[in-house]
């Protein structure tokens, strides 16, 4: 903010930044959502089932099949445990200066 009050140059860029940053954010838990989904529909279980295999609640498979909310490394290890998968997870430096680190997670047949 400059001292009139208005927006100072680099406002406006930060807060493209980090629309951006959420809107990859989103696009990453949607695609994993998407793929647990999957997972679980091709081996024929409902959520519940699912969540019991796993040691977690229904409620909480639900909130991660939506794609708008998070999940730890632990509860992402017990779901692809309880689907059969391999974990498989990348971390990726943008290779141009200090770029913030690209993680991609994948689940793979066994």
């Amino acid at each position: 903010m400059t001292p009139t009050g208005t927006p100072g140059p680099g406002t406006h860029r930060a807060a493209t930044r980090a629309q951006r940053d959420e809107q990859r954010r989103r696009r990453q838990l949607e695609g994993l959502a998407r793929v647990i989904r999957q997972h679980r529909t091709a081996r024929k279980l409902s959520q519940k089932e699912l969540a019991e295999r796993a040691g977690t609640s229904h409620s909480a498979i639900s909130r991660i099949e939506s794609g708008l909310h998070g999940i730890t490394l632990d509860t992402l290890q017990r779901i692809a445990q309880a689907l059969r998968v391999d974990l498989i997870l990348t971390l990726e430096s943008g290779g141009r200066g200090w770029r913030p680190v690209r993680r991609s997670v994948r689940l793979q047949r066994l």
